[in-house]
């Protein structure tokens, strides 16, 4: 069975809805609607407006690691593009140097997994992509982009939906919350 035969459902799921009925019966013919193998253009729109997102990575051995990644600023202070959507099934973003851990680094280098959540405060919405990404070096074009980038993080994009805005706390923007803070000049409590 490939990849486009595969049920979108893993096993997993389907127990837990056996066990904990929803009031919303989900099959996969449903979720085929939702959950699509590429990044639709409203979708795009969506996540390249985010100054952040989330990822998460397992190990090989299945050990997690969830972590945040938010847009650098160029030395005049303008934000960068967060990630670039490079065609339907590809998202590119960079790794800047941290703390110097590699948790993500490390997983993605031992099993390409990656789940990425977007998530709208302000509009209180939020958006998935579940997929394999790979460590790449930095290009011109990235570099161009991303100067201080270290390295690229292809995502090759298995599944891309708009998620359930439930319990999203409405917060709000305000005046300079574009302004970064970079590595080393970060304070600690």
């Amino acid at each position: 069975m490939d990849d486009a035969d595969k049920p979108i459902s893993h096993d997993g799921e389907l127990t837990m809805r056996k066990r904990l009925p929803n009031r919303i019966k989900l099959s996969d013919e449903m979720l085929a609607k939702q959950v699509l193998d590429h990044i639709k253009p409203s979708l795009a729109e969506f996540i390249e407006r985010q100054p952040f997102f989330f990822i998460a990575t397992p190990s090989d051995v299945g050990a997690c690691d969830a972590n945040f990644r938010g847009r650098d600023s160029s030395p005049a202070g303008h934000p960068l593009p967060l990630l670039k959507i490079a065609d339907p099934k590809t998202i590119l973003f960079p790794d800047f140097a941290g703390n110097g851990f590699y948790n993500s680094l490390g997983n993605i280098h031992l099993n390409p997994q990656i789940g990425m959540l977007f998530i709208d405060f302000t509009e209180q919405q939020r958006a998935r992509v579940n997929g394999k990404a790979f460590i790449q070096d930095v290009g011109p074009a990235e570099a161009e982009l991303w100067p201080k980038t270290q390295a690229i993080i292809r995502v090759e994009v298995e599944h891309a939906y708009r998620n359930c805005p439930a319990r999203i706390p409405k917060m709000k923007t305000y005046a300079n919350s574009d302004k970064v803070v970079h590595f080393g000049k970060m304070r600690w409590p």
